[in-house]
Formats: C-alpha cells, structure tokens, sequence
C-alpha cells in the first residue's frame, strides 16, 4: 500500500496543534497580552514540520515516550519565537508571516520580543517538566542540550549573525552560505529528528545515521526556500516573495543559480534517504517528507 504523505501530515499536524493547545498557558491575568500574541504566532497556520520530524524519528524506533509531545511542541515553539524575531524591523523587517500581519504589526515591538521570549523559555520549562510523567531525566537532560545548542550562538543564533554580517559583502561565497544555512536552519530541523530518535532508545550508530538524515534534509529545506522566495507567489508562501533579493540576502540561488540549485537540493534529498535506509519501513514517513521537499509550493 503507497505511503499517503498528504494524509499522515494533516493527522500529525492535528495531533500537534491540540498538544500545543492543551500545553501553552490559556490568555488570563495581567499577562494576557503576551500571551495572546505567543498564540497568534504560534497558531498562526504553520505546518509543523519540526515537531513531525521529531515524532516520525521517535516512531522509526518503535519508541514509546511519555516525553515525545513535550518536545514535539518545545519544538514548534523555539521555531515561532524565530520566527517573531526574524520578522522584526531591527532584522529582516517583515510585514507577513504565513499569510498574516507579522507579531509586531498587530501586537506592537516589545510585545512581540517578549512574545518571542515566552516561548522559547516556555519550550524548555515544558520539556523538563515531562520529568514529572515518568520520562527518563536524564535523558531529557540531553535532549534539553541538545535542542539549546541548536537555538544558540552555534545553532540557528550564530547562523543568523552570519546572515546579517553577509547582507552587504559581495564577497560571499558557497561554503559561508552552506555554514550559515547548517547553523540557522538545518541546526533545528536536525536536533528535531535527533531528540526523537534519543526518545526513541537510537544507539550511537543509529543516532548518526538521523544525524546525517537532518543534515541534508536542512540544507535541502533551505536551498527550496530560497527557490520559492525567488519564483514564487505570496498565496504559495504566505509572505511577499522577493524579500532576499531586496534585502540583498546571500541565497544559493543568487550564487549558483535556479537549475544548479535545484540538482544541489535534489542531491541533499537523496543522501538524506540514503541516511536512514536501515530503517526500513519504519522510516517511510521522513523519506516522504525529504522527497516532498522538491515539491514544494509553500
């Protein structure tokens, strides 16, 4: 029987959307407005792909986590708080995220970076409470490192300086691009699929093996993001398209050009596959999503 992706990605994004309702705190007290534009953002349309990744890794290994939901959703969350940061004026000054006005268009600058807060100091305090589940603590103790290590300074935090610094150099090449793009956008997406594969009980070997997966799927995710930011419409990516040109960004292909990025993000979803071959069956969901990637419209 043919692996439905379209099907299983609306029945996980489901089941992530109400983990996310029933974790986030509701909006009431003093603190209601921060916690309505950490809402608006975060229940703002997203396809969740970080929490899925995570969860796909998990299920790989026949895992069966009590903590698999709080870091699914700790996921999402540190995902939205960069996106709230990246969106405003003192970044990439961004009036559409998704579809709709940006955090800071409806919620105003200082609540939106204390929006971006909420959330990703909320992420960590909901994974170390899965402790109280009967989740293994010293496991979640990883799994906490290893996801602030990816929202850092040598994560997705030191990808974005990268990406700021390089805005106005001509000098620019393909092995910075790469460099940046592996800590801003590839660090979150591979610690997703690595911290379900530690819930999931992967060895060493194993854990490589999704280690090398989230690498490539990275760099593959953000070569067709810069493809669709440069061919394609707002309906397709729910923001207005050509905002890295005009920003004058550093994209793959603004240095190898359109049809050169396309086999280089066709090579990164093939070595991705290969990555986590062994699995079998078990990991049909994260071959149909790497795949998927040259489909993308969104």
């Amino acid at each position: 029987m043919e692996f439905n992706l379209s099907a299983y990605l609306k029945e996980q994004k489901a089941r992530v959307d109400e983990a996310l309702e029933r974790f986030l705190p509701q909006t009431s007290g003093l603190e209601a407005r921060v916690v309505e534009a950490a809402r608006y953002s975060l229940f703002a349309g997203g396809k969740r792909i970080r929490p899925i990744l995570c969860i796909a890794a998990h299920d790989a290994l026949k895992g069966n986590s009590p903590a698999l939901y709080p870091v699914a959703c700790a996921l999402e969350m540190i995902h939205t708080y960069s996106l709230i940061h990246d969106d405003l004026p003192a970044m990439d000054n961004d009036d559409f995220r998704r579809g709709k006005p940006t955090n800071h268009k409806v919620f105003g600058e200082g609540v939106a970076i204390l929006a971006g807060d909420l959330l990703l100091t909320y992420a960590f305090e909901l994974i170390a409470g899965a402790a109280t589940n009967g989740a293994d603590a010293s496991l979640l103790l990883e799994v906490i490192g290893l996801i602030a290590q990816a929202a850092g300074f040598r994560g997705m935090i030191g990808g974005q300086v990268i990406d700021l610094e390089c805005e106005n150099r001509s000098d620019v090449d393909l092995a910075t691009i790469e460099y940046m793009h592996t800590k801003k956008t590839g660090a979150l997406l591979t610690a997703s699929v690595v911290s379900g594969a530690l819930l999931g009980g992967a060895g060493d070997k194993d854990l490589e093996r999704f280690r090398r997966y989230g690498h490539h799927f990275g760099l593959a995710f953000q070569i067709t993001d810069d493809l669709l930011d440069l061919i394609g419409n707002f309906d397709q990516m729910g923001k207005s398209p050509g905002s890295d040109l005009q920003k004058n960004k550093k994209t793959y292909p603004a240095l190898m050009g359109i049809e050169e990025s396309r086999r280089a993000a066709e090579e990164h979803v093939n070595r991705a596959v290969e990555a986590i071959e062994v699995f079998g069956a078990d990991a049909e969901p994260l071959r149909a999503i790497a795949l998927y990637l040259l489909e993308r419209r969104g």
